[in-house]
């Protein structure tokens, strides 16, 4: 195993999520054999993954796992095994409900799970880190982004960025705010309330006027909203999007002029969001959490191997999975089993992922990590990104909760 408390040498990419089930006593099971990490490892963990396999954010479920599989494959060289412990995963569908997903958590926990690990919606990771909390057990959280998940409970962490950090690296773009008036355009969800939330304490911090423009998630026209962000006058405009009507939103922003007349500064999406923006790409600033071509490190290497040698493509929440993956791997090795034991291992871990150096921060279990400003640019009849700049971890770290 290439995991140590404080560092993950070498290329290392990780992997997966697991679900805890009940078994024998001897075998596996709640806390396993040991307590407290003391060295009496199970002889088998479970491990629960509970994302969207199905759903609006579907393919965002789809990468994060492609991530998870690749990087346990990596950190275990094939053997599925972490120091004589076999990991066993089950993979869940919430569906992208938080209900559904709560009624899953429960089922785990009660068949024994004391790991979970997943979510690609803020609202179902900020559901599940309740059941984490009531039930003493460690969650992992995915791809979601709301900024309420850092620091929720002592029992749940991050695997990937969060709201804060997109709106810190959004704030890398521009001069002097001070009086200025930003709009944020956003889905009235977890989501979408996050980063509003976020520009309105980072950006407003700067002395920005911040007004919403917050739309429900099932609204397909998009036009009277694009007009309303027009009717605000606004400085600058910070979008904050994510799902399948992206290319309806933005088809509908470009033809009401919004990216005319207004600076816009939105987060890149995944691959299938390239193509959203049209001409209007050259419009437009771009912060961005992962494309395989910004990082190069050996671990990144590694990863878009993996994934492409299964038949995937590297996107932007595959590093989330990898990370997950990781810190699995960590919480396992130095927990045997024990959840406050497996708490400990994480809190302050340092180790190398397909983004470079990351920290898991010990106050509040923010994932501290670079972040980038990205350009689209025209590729025969599509477009695809170009890095402008690698922002470090330390310009974008988020406030700590708590």
């Amino acid at each position: 195993m290439r995991v140590t408390k404080k560092l993950l040498l070498g290329a290392v990419a990780t992997t997966a999520a697991f679900a805890l089930a009940a078994c024998a006593p001897g075998t596996t099971g709640g806390n396993g054999d040991g307590g407290e990490g003391d060295g009496n490892a199970p002889s088998e963990i479970t491990v629960g993954v509970i994302t969207s396999e199905t759903g609006p954010l579907a393919s965002y479920g789809e990468q994060y796992l492609d991530g998870f599989k690749a990087g346990l494959d990596y950190a275990t060289d094939g053997t599925g095994e972490v120091d004589g412990t076999t990991i066993n995963v089950e993979y869940r569908d919430d569906t992208g409900d938080p209900d559904t997903a709560v009624n899953i958590a429960k089922e785990l926990i009660g068949d024994g799970v004391t790991i979970l690990a997943g979510s690609a919606s803020s609202g179902v990771a900020l559901a599940v880190a309740e059941q984490a909390a009531q039930n003493q057990v460690l969650f992992l959280s995915g791809p979601a982004a709301a900024d309420a998940i850092t620091g929720i409970n002592e029992y749940t962490f991050r695997t990937g960025r969060q709201s804060a950090q997109d709106v810190a690296t959004a704030g890398t773009f521009l001069d002097d705010i001070e009086g200025q008036k930003v709009v944020v355009f956003a889905q009235n969800n977890a989501f979408g309330q996050g980063n509003q939330a976020a520009v309105e304490a980072i950006l407003g911090a700067q002395g920005a006027e911040v007004e919403p423009v917050l739309v429900a998630e099932d609204v397909t026209e998009f036009t009277p909203f694009a007009q309303q962000v027009l009717a605000a006058d606004p400085d600058l405009v910070f979008v904050a999007w994510a799902g399948a009507t992206s290319g309806a939103m933005w088809q509908a922003m470009s033809q009401q002029g919004v990216l005319d007349d207004i600076p816009v500064v939105t987060g890149l999406g995944d691959a299938a969001t390239f193509g959203a923006y049209g001409e209007a790409s050259e419009q437009i600033s771009f912060l961005n959490h992962y494309f395989a071509g910004a990082p190069d490190n050996d671990v990144n290497t590694a990863m878009v191997e993996a994934v492409e040698g299964a038949g995937g493509t590297p996107d932007l929440f595959t590093p989330d999975g990898f990370n997950a993956a990781i810190m699995l791997v960590q919480a396992i090795s130095e927990g045997d089993g024990d959840v406050d034991a497996m708490i400990a291992a994480l809190e302050g871990f340092s180790f190398d992922g397909p983004k470079g150096s990351l920290t898991v921060r010990e106050g509040d279990h923010a994932l501290l990590q670079e972040m980038y400003q990205v350009r689209l640019v025209a590729d025969g009849s599509g477009f695809v990104p170009e890095l402008i700049e690698t922002v470090p971890a330390d310009a974008v770290a988020p406030a700590e909760a708590g």
